[in-house]
Order: C-alpha cells, then sequence, then structure tokens
C-alpha cells in the first residue's frame, strides 16, 4: 500500500470532525519569510527626542511613529489603524535612530500607504521644511496644491502616521503661534528648541502681530525663523503683520523662506 493510501485510509476511519483537524494540523506551517515580511509589520522601541518612542516598519519602509505609549497601547493603535499583524523586531531599520537624532529624514524610506493623495501632498509639504525652522498652514497648503484648504491641513498633519519623521511640528498657526500637535503642545516646543527654535521670541512675535521680519539693509522680508532671518542684527530688523504690509514698505519676500508662498505643486 502506498504512502498516499495509507494516509487516505487513516483519514477515511476517523470521526469527521477528527478528519477536519487532521486536516487543519497540516496547514500549521510557518509562513514563508518572504511572505510574513510582506502582510506583517514589525515593532520596536528606539531612543529618540521624546519618552517611550515605538516604531512599526514594514519591508517598504518606516509606516508609524508613536510616543508616550506602551507596548500593547502601541499595537493597539496601529493594528487598528492599518489593520496588519505587528511583530516584535530585532533591531531597527538601517537610517531610523539618526534620523531621528539628525531631524532629517535623508533616505530613510517611508510606507505611507494609505494615505489620501492630499494627505500624501500636505506631508511631503511638511518634509520641505528645513530643520529649526517654521512654516504657517497656509504655506502647507500652498504647497500641496490646495491654498483654500488650511484648515484641512491641520487635519492631515493631524493624521500623521510617521511625525519627527516628517517634521509636522515645525507647522504653525497663521497667526504665528505654535498651534497643536500629535504629540501635545508641549512636546511641540521642546522640539522645536532642540532645532535652536527661538520659542519666546516667535511667540512673543505672534502676539504683537507680528508675522514677517525684514531688514532695513537689505529690503527683504523673511519668515522669524528662517536662517536669513535670524542674521538681521536687531537695529536693522522691521516687523510686519503680513506680506501686503511689507511690500507696501518697499520690502520683497525671501527666495529661500517664500513667505510669498512657495511654487505650488498639484495635490497627488
Amino acid at each position: 500500500m502506498s504512502g498516499t493510501d495509507s494516509t487516505s485510509d487513516a483519514l477515511s476511519a476517523m470521526e469527521p470532525t477528527d478528519r477536519v483537524l487532521a486536516g487543519l494540523a497540516g496547514l500549521a506551517a510557518d509562513a514563508p519569510p518572504a511572505l510574513l515580511d510582506r502582510i506583517a509589520a514589525r515593532r520596536v522601541r528606539v531612543d529618540g527626542p521624546l519618552e517611550d518612542l515605538r516604531v512599526a516598519f514594514t519591508d517598504r519602509g518606516v509606516a508609524f511613529v508613536r510616543a508616550g505609549m506602551d507596548e500593547r497601547e502601541f499595537a493597539g493603535a496601529f493594528r487598528q489603524r492599518f489593520a496588519r499583524p505587528l511583530l516584535a523586531a530585532d533591531a531597527p531599520p538601517a537610517g531610523l535612530v539618526p534620523a531621528l537624532r539628525s531631524g532629517r529624514l535623508g533616505d530613510l524610506p517611508l510606507d505611507l500607504r494609505g494615505l489620501s493623495a492630499f494627505e500624501a501632498a500636505v506631508l511631503r509639504a511638511a518634509a520641505a521644511i528645513p530643520r529649526g525652522q517654521t512654516r504657517p498652514y497656509a504655506w502647507v497648503a500652498r504647497l500641496a496644491g490646495r491654498p483654500k484648504a488650511v484648515r484641512a491641513v491641520g487635519s492631515a498633519l493631524g493624521r500623521n502616521p510617521v511625525p519627527l519623521l516628517i517634521p509636522c511640528h515645525r507647522v504653525t498657526r497663521s497667526d504665528g503661534s505654535l498651534g497643536e500637535y500629535v504629540f501635545g503642545a508641549a512636546a511641540k516646543e521642546r522640539l522645536l528648541r532642540a532645532e535652536d527654535v527661538d520659542v519666546d521670541e516667535v511667540e512673543g512675535l505672534a502676539r504683537r502681530g507680528v508675522r514677517l521680519v525684514g531688514s532695513d539693509t537689505t529690503g527683504i522680508v523673511c519668515f522669524p525663523t528662517c536662517a536669513d532671518a535670524r542674521r538681521i542684527a536687531p537695529s536693522h530688523r522691521r516687523g510686519f503683520r503680513d506680506l501686503a504690509a511689507a511690500r507696501a514698505a518697499g520690502y520683497r519676500p525671501c527666495r529661500h523662506c517664500r513667505p510669498d508662498g512657495p511654487p505650488e505643486s498639484p495635490a497627488g
């Protein structure tokens, strides 16, 4: 009798329920590693600029970053949003820790599947803000190709799956104040200070209604955190409530921070 016939006879002699269980037992082998990597994400805890920082990544790149959660909370938040298995990782992906420490993404790949075209455009715009600088929601909206969607920009940034790597903490309210953040206002202030942003000056200017700062020697006006604005001597600084007021005084917008708005990019 062949091995196949023997197995068939053995299954036939079993009760129906036993046959089902025996058949299922044959499917219990582990999935091939390549398949598992395509359907599951890995989780790891890393050191970074905020406490209890946890990261999930797939075979395509980093997919989820959260702070202030324990392992169970993080896994639950990930599964609720992405509906994918989440397994422990032995080590973080290459380039993750340097990106978190430097505030610069570099070549670290991201897995941003599941975002709408507009959300993706907003995150690309936020990623263009240099370390140590801030831009208002309206600036991001214009670069994302939807200049009138300022409020929607805030919602899209609130859904940023990879904060810190895509620096939504560098986006401020249109009045110049810091505004909210996915990890809280205190964390936003802490991150900006770590990037050498003069938060006290920014907040003080916002309270006085100053949105832009110009140099009376160059006739150029900038966002207050622009690298060029930081070099203006106090005696030559001039504040303006908006670009129209600056232009009326004979100033032109900075070509680096683009307070006149970056060239629009189509969303999508």
